[in-house]
């Protein structure tokens, strides 16, 4: 057994040694971004004895109700990630347009995307929340990147993961060789190595997880995916429990450990859903097939999608190989 202790910082400049011609650059984004996970989960950890509950009282681009915790996460992403001269732009969930890096500082050859707290509805009530992120690697020319850096299909990506916050802080990420786990020892304020190499399940549970709250606005192919889901046979891929948090990051992660489905649909008030491609389903496909499962709209592999606009939103099945499967059956049958 390896007893070695890894933190994320040792397994990235291992992982830096595989490729000669790396530059450093890559390592630094994965850093900072650490850094930012371990300002947010500080603030998290305080959430109730700090005036960070609640609403800023603004809505954000796409008409949610803005959470001060989540501002708080888009300001510390933003700063950890400014100044390396790494990146050449920015996008977050929260901003409307692409966030340039400041004049004052250099920059670099990649884009990232993110989405600060994830599940942020749930924060005034304690239940896990995440940030999750997207890297691409730039492809504009001069000092500033563009919108098209940004708005890039997912089999792009250059690496993806999240941050949980949740019983424990947890790192996951992939750069397209396998997908590793990070636990954060408060007692040291490290990201240590707790997953390495983590596989979907096969068979994963049977566990399907889905907001069934909309079904009465679900197309009749979604609602009879679900009952069959419910009610059928186990050998014809029926007889699934349900499980749902509400926080993509927390149903995403227990459905990766586990194996599973989740699913969030498009309805008839939301034809494409309410996921955004490059923010949410995006990177969370990326980690999902890198771990042996798979993420589709329905129809299509998600990281085969080409997004036409920065915060676009799409349909999204994600999990286990074979239950994503069935769910594309059951609804193209009708």
């Amino acid at each position: 057994m390896d007893r070695s202790v890894v933190t994320l910082d040792r397994h990235i400049v291992e992982q830096e040694r595989r490729h000669p011609g790396a530059t450093g650059a890559f390592s630094s984004i994965l850093q900072d971004l650490a850094l930012a996970g371990k300002l947010i989960n500080r603030q998290v950890r305080k959430a109730g004895l700090v005036d960070i509950l609640g609403q800023t009282g603004r809505q954000n681009v796409h008409g949610e109700e803005v959470q001060k915790l989540d501002e708080f996460a888009h300001d510390v992403v933003f700063r950890a990630m400014d100044h390396g001269g790494h990146l050449c732009v920015m996008a977050s969930e929260e901003q409307e347009d692409p966030l340039p890096i400041p004049e004052e500082f250099p920059t670099g050859d990649y884009a990232l995307l993110f989405d600060p707290l994830d599940g942020s509805s749930n924060i005034d009530v304690n239940i896990s929340i995440g940030t999750i992120f997207s890297i691409h690697e730039r492809v504009s020319q001069g000092r500033d990147g563009t919108r098209d850096d940004l708005v890039q299909p997912g089999h792009r990506q250059e690496a993806a993961g999240y941050i949980l916050y949740g019983s424990s802080t947890i790192l996951v990420y992939t750069t397209g060789n396998g997908v590793h786990g990070f636990t954060l020892d408060p007692s040291i304020g490290e990201f240590l190595l707790s997953h390495r190499d983590i596989r979907i399940p096969d068979p994963g549970d049977r566990v399907y997880s889905v907001n069934e709250g909309h079904a009465d606005k679900w197309s009749e192919d979604q609602r009879g995916l679900v009952e069959h889901l419910k009610t059928g046979r186990e050998r014809d891929g029926g007889g699934f429990s349900a499980r749902y948090v509400g926080s993509l990051v927390a149903d995403f992660h227990r459905t990766l450990m586990n194996g599973g489905l989740f699913m969030y649909p498009g309805n008839r008030a939301n034809p494409e859903g309410k996921l955004r491609l490059l923010y949410e389903a995006a990177p969370m496909a990326m980690i999902c097939e890198e771990a042996g499962g798979r993420a589709s709209d329905g129809e299509r592999d998600i990281l085969s999608l080409n997004p036409q606009n920065l915060h676009q939103r799409t349909p999204l099945y994600i999990g286990s190989s074979d239950h994503v499967e069935l769910a594309e059956e059951r609804l193209a049958a009708g």
